[in-house]
């Protein structure tokens, strides 16, 4: 095969010049990822180049000698960073292979056609030359849209972060509104931020919209997973329905216009989620429907006060009482102050409800009908159930510990109804 070549090399470097000219005309016309990309000179050049690089490879290997693949790797390599879809490329490697055979049986038969059946066995050998040049161009286009991915993932959690956390100084807002501009986001809008609790977002996949519900963009970390939603028209509600198939605990803060907002609504969607023990099971928690719980949850020492304060006296008594009467006031209160809804959610007489709260009056000196006290008493429960949400079953060495594993106002329904 070698001395084939060496015999017909001069005619065959003109025509394959002459197929690369081809070559680029026609994958110029059909393909317009490679019409986009380069001009015809330099998408000719490279042809050509590979096309000598082929015959180059046959030689070798008709010698034992390993077909030299450091110039396919760098095409590979480099297309994959213009951009160009490796379809296009291994398409014009393709044509570029039949061109290349046709090319040699020609000059061949032009020099000597009784020459032609010596080349036949050659045709194995350029074959596979030519699919050791594909697959090392193929793999480095991989290898290095791999890279692409790593680093165009690192670059969108880094703006992320420079958007859910913020930062300090007079350039802060045009830093906000430079990361934003780079993920897509407008200007001004209307923006949510999500937290998802860590115990329920490992292994899910959090949905990221579609056309008909907002898009939100994620952000991963090792306590849990945060999305900026861009709500466009969408009702602030809609993020319950998106969540709702993932069955995991959820804060969600309040809209906000502008970039530079999203750091705070992101502290607000923290604190929302505190408001969500996990004893209530998989719940989306809107901040501004439980405003009460987050005033709370945002002030521990001031939470810690009221519950010593305000219901010290309850938490004092031995589990089963105490968790009897903070169910019942629970249970009362998500009823709106009817004793009758709440002796049907727990299954007890109505005048054993009105016995539990006459206790729980006397106990902490506050009336459940004045509205200051009965202010002061949800939000020290609320603090209760925060605290519950937030420590372990037990204390090391002091047995059952938690004032009651079953949050006030989540007892059964009854199948009753109200009378």
């Amino acid at each position: 095969m070698e001395r084939i070549i060496e015999e017909i090399r001069e005619d065959l470097s003109r025509r394959i010049a002459v197929a690369a000219d081809r070559l680029a005309d026609r994958t110029l016309t059909e393909d317009p990822a490679y019409a986009a990309l380069l001009g015809r000179a330099e998408l000719r050049e490279r042809i050509h180049h590979h096309l000598r690089a082929a015959v180059e490879g046959l030689m070798r290997s008709s010698r034992g000698l390993p077909v030299e693949l450091a110039e396919a790797r760098a095409i590979g390599a480099l297309r994959a960073e213009q951009g160009l879809p490796l379809a296009s490329l291994l398409h014009t490697y393709r044509r570029g292979g039949r061109l290349l055979w046709q090319s040699l049986t020609e000059a061949v038969a032009a020099h000597d056609r009784a020459a032609l059946p010596r080349l036949l066995p050659g045709a194995a050998a350029l074959w596979d030359v030519l699919d050791q040049m594909t697959d090392a161009a193929t793999e480095s286009y991989h290898l290095t849209r791999a890279a692409q991915g790593d680093r165009d993932r690192e670059r969108r959690a880094a703006l992320l972060d420079v958007l859910l956390d913020g930062a300090d100084g007079p350039s802060a807002a045009a830093d906000a509104e430079a990361a934003a501009a780079q993920l897509g986001l407008p200007e001004r809008g209307r923006f949510a931020v999500v937290v998802l609790a860590s115990e329920g977002s490992a292994g899910h996949t959090a949905p990221t919209g579609s056309a008909s519900a907002p898009r939100v963009l994620w952000r991963v970390r090792a306590d849990g997973e945060i999305g900026l939603v861009e709500l466009g028209h969408h009702p602030l509600e809609s993020v319950r329905d998106l969540l709702a198939p993932l069955g995991v605990r959820a804060g969600v803060g309040p809209v906000v216009g502008a970039p530079a907002e999203l750091a705070r609504a992101h502290r607000l969607a923290a604190l929302a989620l505190c408001t969500a023990p996990e004893s209530e099971g998989p719940r989306t928690a809107l901040l501004d429907e439980r405003l009460p719980a987050a005033l709370v949850a945002g002030q521990a020492e001031l939470a810690g006060r009221l519950r010593h304060v305000v219901l010290g006296p309850v938490l004092a008594l031995p589990v089963e009482d105490r968790r009897t009467l903070l169910t019942t006031l629970g249970t009362w209160l998500a009823c709106q102050g009817s004793t009758t809804y709440a002796a049907q959610r727990l299954y007890c007489h109505r005048n054993t409800v009105s016995n539990r709260l006459r206790r729980l009056e006397q106990l902490t000196g506050r009336s459940l009908s004045d509205p200051r006290h009965v202010v002061e008493l949800a939000l020290a429960h609320s603090a209760v159930l925060q605290r519950v949400a937030a420590e372990p079953a037990t204390r090391p060495g002091v047995p059952e510990q938690r004032v009651s594993p079953t949050p006030g106002g989540t007892a059964r329904r009854s199948p009753r109804r109200p009378g």
